[in-house]
């Protein structure tokens, strides 16, 4: 059953948004206004889309404008949380790097067409991932590399390349940028029913459908998510991306 679009739906999110950002202020978490923020930003974009996605999926130029401006979104969003200086713009790569080939992928194997209302959600999902991936992977290695940076001139003192010493010590903490795709995938159907499985039901679609079609998002997110920690712990220890 569909949740129903009225005053009772928005009464309810409303109250959810104000519990979460006053959980968050009352626990001193710093989030609060950003929780604010966030739903209510949430709730005009999707609005606005909503609107919009009508006319983006009868042509194939408006639909690959929107996908564009998805990952530019996603670009800024990612690089602006691992940096505030002007090394942001270097999240394009692992986005792309991880996104771009699994797009491709699916299109070259006919598993997903090209058509709006195929296209837009299957790649929103996928630099979704994309994007938690490269952020998490991006802070925990820059956050490591700043608390143990003795550990990394010791490195570079017996002899490794500033790029090995950096890898030696950020590529532990970047890994666990995978482990909530890693917890999701394999609690899937046990802990939780994640949303296109759900989704698919709702749409009408067998179980077994249903199923076919969230192991597919699981398991192509896992792929992109693993080269975009690669491809941002690379730039890391390259130096490319940093907060000096």
């Amino acid at each position: 059953m569909l949740l129903p679009v009225n005053i009772t739906l928005g009464v309810v999110l409303a109250l959810l948004l104000a519990a979460a950002a006053t959980v968050a202020a009352l626990a001193s978490l710093g989030r609060a206004r950003e929780i604010l923020l966030a739903g209510l930003r949430a709730a005009v974009q999707l609005a606005a889309v909503s609107l919009l996605i009508g006319w983006v999926v009868r042509s194939l130029p408006p639909l690959l404008g929107f996908v564009a401006l998805m990952y530019a979104v996603a670009v800024r969003t990612a690089g602006r949380r691992i940096t505030r200086n002007h090394t942001w713009w270097w999240a394009a790569l692992p986005i792309a790097a991880g996104v771009v080939p699994v797009v491709a992928l699916l299109l070259l194997t006919g598993l997903v067409p090209v058509r709006g209302i195929a296209l837009i959600p299957v790649t929103g999902i996928l630099i979704g991932g994309a994007l938690t991936a490269t952020v998490l992977g991006g802070r925990r290695a820059l956050d490591e590399l700043t608390t143990r940076r003795g550990e990394v001139e010791a490195g570079m003192a017996l002899g490794l390349l500033d790029r090995d010493a950096r890898l030696e010590i950020a590529r532990p903490a970047a890994s666990d940028a995978l482990l909530p795709g890693l917890d999701q995938t394999r609690t899937v159907g046990l802990v939780t029913l994640p949303g296109a499985f759900v989704g698919m039901l709702l749409g009408g679609a067998s179980p077994v459908q249903a199923g076919a079609v969230q192991l597919f998002v699981l398991v192509a997110l896992m792929a992109v998510q693993a080269v975009a920690v690669t491809t941002v712990l690379e730039l890391v220890a390259r130096g490319r991306l940093h907060r000096v």
